[in-house]
């Protein structure tokens, strides 16, 4: 940590061991509810699409708005939480976002939808204000780690592709009331249970001023820092845009019903968001920059694979046309799934470690940009999914789409290291 207007900050002095365990656990816990509110439309949007009647695109549509929200917030989010703190701003994000889940329930149509899906989008904010507030609890060899452990909270979106099909008989309004009510209780149970992070603390303690949202955005003129938004781009917003699109998929390609189709999903979501830890670890090990390279070049594999169509052929053979067909079965698709949300949990990890690395008093806003670059994947990329299949007409599209922004992720980073290496 560098000082703060030549007040010399020790982590040392306002931090202990408990303390640290204190603010990642119950950063994590919290993270981990506003990400299963924020992929909620993934289950109740497919009952929504059929009460009310939407085409591919406006289903798109509607599962990416809340993405829209979560990553256009993020940065100011991630400042806010540099100026006053991740506790306050944390437990305040969780109970809007608590109570625009609870007004969805109201809605009778689609635009409707649309506007209280604007703000649930809340809840994915949380991941700029925790990324924020745990930095400051950990030295530099440790934030690796710390963060990786806080990322897995993208586990919601496993627990909501896995346990709210069998909330549905409650109806989709029935969903939103229990999420909202879980919300609600813990953004209150995280204020009571957290403390003000230590620079905060400093800040007070010799009446220090906060160097404003202007001083915070400046290393935003660096152009690492717009790579490390494309990385995560990919690995963080492809994450999301599959949460959300998979059980569409599983029930238009395979015929699962939607209880399936959520749980085969959640075997996407769980390695995407377990594993983050072990990605946190490996980047301090073995520095993010390798794994980034293992992350892209094993999706890219995954992704090429699951991107072809079910095809039939026709051979005009010796003795006569020889037919066969090639198609990615349930079992080799669900595996691929698994192994692409494996490489994609330690990449986002890797991409994050890279921060407060390079940036250590700009957490919040380089934090929140790269989130929010992030964040717009995951709401671009179901759109772009849904306008495929109308356009198209292609289930896979959705893949070949992926495949070409991996690759793109790949080539701008090997490009820019061989510039490095020759300078």
């Amino acid at each position: 940590m560098k000082d703060l207007n030549n007040k010399v900050f020790n982590l040392k002095d306002y931090v202990t061991k408990s303390d640290m365990r204190r603010a990642l656990i119950a950063s994590t816990i919290a993270f981990t509810a506003c990400f299963a509110v924020w992929t909620i439309f993934s289950i109740i949007g497919i009952r929504i699409k059929y009460e009310i009647g939407l085409s591919d695109t406006q289903f798109g549509l509607l599962v990416a708005t809340p993405i829209l929200t979560g990553s256009l917030t993020r940065l100011f989010l991630g400042i806010w939480t540099d100026q006053y703190g991740g506790r306050i701003v944390f437990t305040l994000l969780m109970f809007a976002a608590s109570m625009c889940t609870w007004c969805l329930t109201f809605a009778n149509d689609f635009y409707q939808c649309i506007i209280a899906a604007l703000g649930i989008g809340l809840a994915g904010g949380g991941f700029a204000v925790g990324v924020a507030y745990v930095s400051r609890w950990y030295p530099k060899e440790q934030q690796g780690t710390a963060l990786g452990i806080f990322g897995m909270g993208n586990f919601g979106a496993a627990i909501t592709n896995f346990i709210a099909p069998f909330l549905l008989y409650l109806g989709w309004q029935g969903v939103a009331k229990i999420y909202a009510s879980i919300l609600f209780v813990i953004s209150v149970l995280f204020y009571f249970f957290t403390k003000t992070d230590p620079v905060i603390i400093h800040r007070r303690k010799f009446r220090l001023k906060f160097e404003g949202a202007i001083k915070q955005m400046e290393p935003l003129r660096n152009i690492q820092v717009w790579r490390f938004s494309l990385y995560y781009f990919f690995v963080f917003g492809a994450f999301v845009a599959l949460a959300l699109w998979l059980p569409r998929y599983y029930i238009g390609v395979y015929g699962l019903d939607i209880k399936t189709a959520g749980m085969l999903t959640s075997m996407y979501s769980l390695p995407g968001s377990l594993f983050r830890a072990l990605g946190g670890v490996m980047s301090d090990r073995i520095g993010a920059r390798k794994v980034l390279y293992y992350t892209f070049y094993f999706s890219a594999a995954c992704l090429f694979l699951m991107s072809y169509p079910a095809t039939n052929y026709i051979i005009q053979g010796v003795s006569g046309d020889i037919s066969f067909s090639l198609r990615v079965t349930l079992v080799p698709f669900v595996i691929l799934t698994v192994i692409l949300g494996f490489f994609m949990s330690l990449g986002k990890a890797a991409v994050y470690k890279h921060i407060p690395v390079y940036y250590p008093d700009n957490v919040g806003a380089v934090g929140g940009i790269v989130g929010l670059i992030g964040g717009l994947g995951g709401f671009f990329c179901p759109i772009m999914f849904g306008v495929l299949n109308d356009v198209v007409g292609i289930w896979t599209s959705c893949f070949m789409f992926l495949f070409l922004v991996v690759c793109s992720a790949l080539f701008v980073m090997h490009i820019s290291l061989s510039i490095k290496k020759g300078e």
